[in-house]
């Protein structure tokens, strides 16, 4: 089933742009995470950032640092702590296979994507990625910018 228009369940909450820009990714993993109720409606409402948040894996769990869900107005009581740890499930096996990812040099947990599902439960996109250098994003722009001439170039001659 594609995913997008056709399903009005599937609904991304944040986006990481800056997460391919910073990071050369290797692989993802889709985590479950644990919300308090006030904290699903303000996503659903769009009050979401994770661009400043990682990832970490800590006493045999996996938790997202720093995210941000903003408040929920209508929730007079019951409100939410805006930036605190949220922990996301995964299964045992991915869990070591992400805690080996992060004991080899450079790598970390780049959160790309907060998102609903076409089921409608939240979701988190993972991803293990290593920095890049200068000089590594400086050759990912030359080939961003070459595709694109490429392109216009084929769009001319054709």
């Amino acid at each position: 089933m594609a995913q997008g228009k056709s399903d009005p369940n599937y609904k991304i909450a944040a986006e990481n742009r800056r997460a391919r820009y910073d990071y050369a990714v290797e692989d993802d993993v889709e985590c479950g995470i644990i919300l308090e109720g006030s904290e699903v409606k303000a996503l659903r409402a769009g009050g979401a950032n994770i661009a400043e948040s990682y990832a970490a894996v800590e006493d045999g769990e996996l938790w997202l640092v720093n995210s941000y869900i903003a408040p929920y107005k209508q929730a007079k009581s019951f409100k939410h702590e805006e930036r605190r740890r949220r922990k996301l499930l995964v299964s045992r096996k991915q869990l070591g296979n992400l805690w080996n990812a992060t004991q080899r040099k450079g790598m970390t947990l780049v959160p790309l994507v907060l998102y609903f599902n076409h089921k409608g439960m939240a979701k988190i996109k993972i991803g293990i990625a290593k920095g890049k250098k200068l000089h590594d994003k400086r050759d990912t722009s030359a080939k961003r910018d070459w595709g694109r001439q490429k392109q216009r170039l084929l769009k001319q001659g054709g």
